[in-house]
């Protein structure tokens, strides 16, 4: 039957008041649209008339989606939530031993993202004023922590670890507190795997093990790409840890957020750790400290360093 034919008992059948519905499938033999022939407008229950874009897919409505687009399946399914926000995703761990990826923005502070107000003490590094550098024997009795390896110009506080192990380390005791949130900016370009580098809270009681230990940024890796927390605890030191996949080598806002139901660690304002286990608790005032540690594996040693733009410290008010 030809176009004509059809057309004229189509219009023969609906001169005697039978109505008729024409099917239009689209290049794949997809059913596309279901067409009244008669005076009725309306599909049938069940089948909703539908347009396509060349090639056969979906139209976008009056705002660009798709329409009726079905949605992801399994695994496919998102979710999407505030900043800061409860759920399961990419950056975020609780507990220990999680690796992590984060996609941060290099400007983001958790200060700004989370609204803890403005700081109680910052240090730009102009100058060293302020804290108390450190001048003897390395980590466990490793190599030497001297004022000759810090450094300070155009605004950048530089940490230098040489071949053999003379390194540095500082602490800005004066501003202990117990609870708060501390926040610093940091690179650290690939190293010597025997140098870390960090950014911890230390018990100002110096009564470790039994006072605590919060490193929050530890980068033990020697490409810089992956960075730990450890958060130690008791009198036989036990710890637990978490580990987040970022580019230390550039620079990164790494904050500690330290109340009485728990600890949070965020990168570029976005949280990557959070325990809420009352036992990991430090039991008194601690203070910020920042180390470039050595731990010697043999070999030749390559220099190694850590930069420090800022560090700000705020209170729980």
């Amino acid at each position: 039957m030809n176009a004509g034919e059809l057309e004229e008992l189509i219009t023969t059948l609906v001169a005697k008041g039978v109505t008729v519905l024409l099917l239009v499938l689209g290049p794949g033999g997809e059913l596309v649209g279901v067409t009244p022939g008669g005076t009725g407008t309306t599909a049938p229950p069940g089948i909703s008339e539908q347009v396509t874009e060349p090639g056969g897919a979906p139209a976008r409505d009056a705002a660009g989606d798709r329409a009726e687009d079905p949605a992801p399946s399994g695994d496919e399914v998102t979710h999407d939530e505030e900043p800061g926000g409860a759920g399961d995703r990419p950056g975020r761990a609780t507990g220990s031993g999680t690796d992590n990826a984060v996609s941060g923005a290099e400007g983001s502070t958790a200060a700004e993202r989370h609204g803890w107000g403005e700081p109680v003490r910052v240090d730009d590094f102009d100058d060293l004023s302020g804290w108390n550098i450190y001048d003897g024997p390395g980590h466990a009795g490793n190599g030497r922590r001297t004022p000759d390896a810090v450094s300070v110009a155009d605004g950048i506080l530089t940490i230098t670890g040489d071949s053999e192990g003379n390194t540095a380390g500082m602490a800005w005791t004066d501003g202990s507190q117990r609870y708060g949130r501390w926040e610093g900016r940091v690179r650290a370009p690939a190293s010597d795997p025997s140098y870390n580098a960090l950014l911890l809270l230390w018990p100002t009681a110096e009564n470790f093990p039994v006072g605590g230990e919060i490193d929050f940024m530890e980068m033990m890796d020697p490409s810089r790409q992956t960075t730990n927390i450890f958060v130690h605890y008791g009198p036989d030191n036990s710890q637990i840890d978490g580990s987040v996949e970022i580019d230390g080598t550039e620079w990164r806002n790494w904050a500690v957020e330290w109340t009485p139901d728990r600890i949070t660690a965020y990168v570029d304002g976005e949280q990557w750790f959070e325990t809420t286990d009352p036992t990991v608790q430090p039991p008194g005032p601690m203070h910020l400290c920042i180390q470039l540690d050595w731990f010697p594996k043999g070999g030749s040693v390559r220099e190694s360093r850590m930069e420090v733009d800022w560090v700000r410290q705020y209170t729980l008010d």
